[in-house]
């Protein structure tokens, strides 16, 4: 791993961390939202789900394009629908238009998780794949961190509609950074061989201080297409279905907490901007635990490591539910709970790196979370559902757990990803 490789993945964990601000953006805003449109929990349910289920469409369907165009132009338009997505966020007036532009960034935000995660696995050495998946994830939630330490100062001057502008200034400049720094992957070149691929190629190479090659290397037997119907073939078709389960149960899991817990503190009696440091700290946790999984949970003890962390979101999400008599107590159970869901969750991303071959890679990724992203989504509309019902929050808390659990078994199923398919450049040595 060279400067430039490692720039490459510093500029998607800084993509990611855009991610997680962009999509907890609602989640800071959500209390002066219901408070100016007058909507119950059930209705706010569905509002912040919106963005995931957008999430959902874009990583099945922008994680193809992926594999079609290239990573880097499916970045970049991406960067287009998330920056009109908040933008248009902060100019809303009804719950019917809020929907929409959350759609609209959600698209965005799904197609960047396919195509970051394949760029990073792509540019990322075979030794530090995994860590370099890991720690991309891990960008989430610093985004969320440092969005949610800028959304309670915002929160204390202006309205929630400052959050939206605020997300799509930093949204138009990663638009700007990646149009100068980031090239397309040296290993989408060599499979998809674009007419001008190796002159690329040899421009990349300089810049990760190798030699240019003379010709492109020779193709290794792989999947020849990166369609959807590869993915469900005899040959993948198991490795999909489980991470798709796997990821779709915990997800639900983790976004219950995630998205819901600036609206519980407030109904405690909290103002807003206390309502976001306890999701900071939440998120705190779960940066700390991205990075716990990341440099323990490496190659072979990925599985073991991941169904433990699992097992113990099912816990601390159980315990979330008894909630705390001071915030103190709150935030740090928040913590704990973000530690444990969130090293969950890059785990999955990990798996899907090592699981899938670079020819169908960002579709294997899209799909995955794309679908898995239903789970998503429905776990803020569960929630809400539930406690517009009369259901306490341990009662909500212990429902909404048992997502982890069905992760944590679906881990323990999964194939092994020993054997990953090596890529081209892998083969010469590149």
């Amino acid at each position: 791993m060279n400067g430039f490789q490692i720039m490459a993945v510093v500029l998607c964990i800084l993509l990611n961390a855009l991610d997680g601000f962009d999509v907890l953006a609602i989640s800071f805003a959500s209390p002066g939202i219901a408070n100016e449109w007058a909507i119950n929990r059930a209705e706010l349910g569905i509002v912040l789900a919106m963005e995931l289920a957008g999430m959902a469409i874009g990583s099945v369907l922008l994680g193809n394009i992926a594999d079609k165009i290239g990573r880097r132009p499916t970045i970049l338009w991406c960067l287009v629908l998330m920056s009109a997505g908040m933008y248009g966020a902060s100019h809303v007036h009804t719950v019917t238009e809020m929907i929409i532009v959350r759609l609209l960034t959600g698209l965005g935000i799904g197609g960047m998780l396919a195509s970051t995660n394949a760029m990073v696995a792509e540019f990322a050495n075979a030794k530090y794949r995994n860590l370099a998946v890991i720690m991309m994830a891990t960008g989430y939630p610093l985004g969320a961190i440092a969005g949610g330490s800028v959304s309670t100062v915002l929160l204390q001057h202006f309205d929630w509609r400052a959050i939206f502008e605020f997300g799509a200034i930093c949204t138009a400049a990663c638009l700007v950074l990646v149009w100068f720094l980031l090239p397309e992957s040296i290993e989408y070149l060599a499979n998809k061989r674009p007419a001008d691929a190796l002159a690329r190629i040899n421009q990349t190479l300089k810049k990760m201080g190798h030699e240019a090659i003379e010709r492109l290397p020779d193709p290794i037997e792989a999947v020849k297409t990166a369609s959807h119907k590869v993915l469900f073939s005899d040959k993948y078709k198991a490795l999909t279905l489980l991470l798709i389960l796997g990821y779709f149960a915990h997800i639900m899991t983790f976004y219950y907490i995630i998205k819901w817990i600036p609206k519980i503190v407030v109904d405690m009696g909290y103002q807003p901007s206390l309502a976001g440091e306890v999701l900071v700290w939440a998120n705190v946790g779960g940066a700390t635990g991205a990075l716990f999984l990341g440099l323990t949970g490496s190659g072979s003890k990925l599985r073991p490591m991941l169904i433990g962390v699992l097992v113990m979101s099912f816990v601390m999400v159980g315990l979330f539910g008894r909630g705390q008599e001071t915030l103190t107590g709150l935030s740090t159970i928040a913590a704990l709970t973000g530690f444990f869901t969130n090293a969950g969750v890059v785990g999955f991303y990990a798996m899907m790196a090592s699981s899938f071959p670079s020819d169908i890679r960002a579709s294997g990724t899209g799909v995955v979370i794309g679908i898995g992203r239903g789970g998503a989504a429905l776990g803020p509309v569960v929630a809400g559902f539930l406690f517009n019902g009369g259901f306490g929050l341990q009662s909500v808390s212990i429902v909404m757990a048992v997502g982890a659990i069905v992760a944590a078994g679906v881990v323990f199923l999964l194939p092994s990803s020993d054997k990953t398919v090596a890529s081209p450049l892998e083969a010469t040595g590149k």
